[in-house]
């Protein structure tokens, strides 16, 4: 079936399409949701979250890129508001220890979890820091190196995802690895 087509069976809800996309695409959001959420649970609700979004938001789909872009767009947006909530937790709870109005703030490394399968590291502390370092970076080099690296999208998916120019992500690519040969620098020299 042609793309043009099946995009048309889905904004007229077909039952159809939209069983077929979920079997095309569930897997492959799934691997970029728990490239930046490394947490199995959280990766499969924001999974589904996404497909919420294509579904709710599927009449307002143009066709500007191909429909997968589209979805990654989506996935990547999802992982990236749930991360930016995650964070804005961990400051209001400092903030309210602070105040002596304490709530209990979560302590588990969140972001190490569990060995996601983009990265074979066989020390959990090396697999740690690696995800902290990632996360410390600015969020458009994070997304970048997450896409590229992690999840093994070439750079003109990741152009197409963001909707960045191909030098654009070159560029924010280099700084990333710059930055991360820094952090991680850093941290083994305080190691030793």
């Amino acid at each position: 079936m042609e793309e043009k087509d099946f995009i048309n069976d889905l904004k007229t809800g077909k039952h159809d399409a939209y069983a077929t996309l979920i079997d095309a695409y569930e897997q492959k959001v799934f691997s970029t949701c728990i490239s930046f959420v490394p947490n199995k649970e959280d990766a499969e609700d924001i999974s589904q979250e996404v497909f919420i979004e294509v579904f709710k938001s599927i009449s307002k789909f143009k066709g500007d890129s191909k429909l997968s872009t589209w979805i990654f767009r989506i996935a990547t947006n999802k992982c990236l508001e749930f991360i930016r909530k995650k964070n804005t937790k961990k400051r209001f709870a400092f903030l309210q220890a602070i105040t002596g109005n304490a709530i209990p703030i979560d302590k588990t490394d969140y972001f190490t979890e569990i060995n996601h399968p983009g990265i074979l590291l066989e020390n959990k502390e090396l697999n740690t820091t690696l995800f902290k370092a990632i996360n410390s970076l600015p969020e458009s080099q994070s997304v970048v190196f997450t896409l590229h690296k992690i999840d093994n999208k070439s750079y003109q998916e990741i152009a197409e995802i963001t909707q960045r120019s191909l030098s654009s992500v070159e560029s924010v690519m280099f700084r990333a690895k710059k930055n991360l040969q820094n952090l991680l620098k850093n941290y083994y020299k305080n190691e030793i």
